[in-house]
């Protein structure tokens, strides 16, 4: 599908958008749920992503198809290597068998659990037969995607012994580490994090217990980019959000003033309001424990006219896509003046904000959405728009209920 974008008649915004829960929220209780039967979920993510884990969680035996789903790929790989009795082949797309997998099958195979490569060494598609994993220890290397480590976190208590996981180096994405050991708090299992390891003690059961997922802040810095793209005034709530969150991407609450968009919460719901513009012309943020807002934030200095240079984004080269090329290739069509290197971005200032280019979003969901506020700059076509379902399958409607004008082409 593809969608012509344009702005609303009037950029002086007024809505209430409800978002669904947290991917990342919503796929660590799944796998805790599957680990613990007696675990309820509210507020579950309606996402691609997290309907793959759902599904995947249930086989017993055979293919498990994550599609594009990495989460589910990295959690589901610690999950089936820890269940006694269980033999999957898991595998995905044609970009999930381009994303490395070997440092997590490494430690796992460490543990004790039998994982083989169905076809290239370190890349899925991957066999797992699951087993009792008797050893404790492993180490991994502290500057690697979260998602690897909260894997091993999450199956950590049901394995005899718990786990005792050394980081080496410095650490990254550290809110994503802290939200699995919250949860696993939440559940009643005892851990630690001090310095660069983390322990996890094993558990055989937990008390019955409902976890409430909040909405995806992920998906509420879409909206971010849209207030910080309007009119002095503009105004829109999101619900339901909590003011101490476990995502790491709530800290758009901390960066977007420098955009002049202000937070206030009521009861629930965020309320997002311009209050003032931008004072300054550049912003330097290092995104180490936040790299999934890099897209937004460029996209969001573009339509603003203001330079950018953001760091601590190694980890958006092995994503859905190679997004650090992916944001060069299609800013440098609209106008701007960037570069990329493999773990940071620099945006100069550009005059140039080229009519009804066609964003490319290379099966990214992130791709789509993060560029969908520059309609209230200048129109623009979407491919592939019905990407959006990986995480968040009501964004187009939720933007036409802001009145952005968004036709089938």
């Amino acid at each position: 599908m593809k969608l012509h974008l344009s702005a609303p008649s009037n950029t002086l915004l007024q809505n209430n958008i409800q978002i669904t829960g947290s991917k990342s929220e919503s796929n660590r209780s799944l796998l805790l749920q599957a680990l613990y039967s007696n675990i309820s979920i509210e507020n579950l993510s309606n996402s691609d992503d997290a309907e793959v884990m759902q599904k995947g969680l249930k086989i017993e035996n055979g293919v498990v198809d994550i599609h594009h789903a990495g989460t589910a790929m990295r959690f589901l790989t610690s999950y089936f290597a820890s269940q006694e009795g269980k033999e999957v082949t898991l595998t995905g797309s044609q970009r999930m068998t381009e994303r490395p997998v070997k440092v997590l099958v490494e430690a796992l195979q460490e543990l004790g659990a039998e994982i083989t490569y169905e076809k290239n060494e370190g890349y899925p598609p991957i066999r797992i037969k699951g087993k009792k994993l008797n050893e404790s220890k492993v180490s991994l290397p502290a500057n690697i995607s979260s998602q690897y480590i909260s894997s091993l976190l999450l199956t950590a208590p049901s394995l005899k012994n718990g786990l005792e996981l050394e980081l080496v180096g410095k650490i990254t994405s550290v809110p994503y580490i802290k939200m699995t050991l919250a949860l696993l708090s939440q559940i009643g299992v005892e851990n630690s994090f001090e310095g660069n390891t983390i322990k996890v003690s094993p558990k055989a059961n937990v008390a019955n217990i409902n976890l409430v997922v909040e909405s995806d802040w992920s998906s509420a810095s879409y909206y971010y980019s849209i207030v910080a793209l309007s009119d002095v005034g503009s105004e829109i709530t999101l619900s339901a959000y909590k003011s101490s969150s476990l995502q790491g991407d709530s800290v758009l609450q901390e960066l977007y003033t420098e955009f002049g968009v202000e937070t206030q919460f009521v009861g629930n719901t965020v309320v997002l309001r311009k209050v003032e513009m931008p004072k300054e012309q550049k912003v330097e943020f290092d995104l180490s424990n936040a790299p999934d807002i890099a897209q937004t934030i460029a996209v969001t200095c573009f339509g603003l006219g203001m330079e950018c240079h953001l760091t601590g984004l190694h980890t958006l080269k092995i994503k859905e896509t190679d997004r650090l090329e992916a944001l060069h290739t299609e800013l440098s069509k609209l106008g701007a003046s960037i570069s990329v290197t493999d773990k940071d971005l620099t945006l100069n200032v550009s005059n140039t904000l080229n009519v009804d280019v066609a964003i490319d979003t290379y099966n990214d969901h992130r791709m789509a959405m993060a560029f969908a506020p520059l309609a209230l700059k200048t129109p623009l076509f979407v491919n592939d728009a019905e990407v959006v379902s990986k995480s968040y399958p009501d964004f187009w409607r939720d933007l036409e209920k802001l009145g952005f004008i968004s036709k089938s082409v």
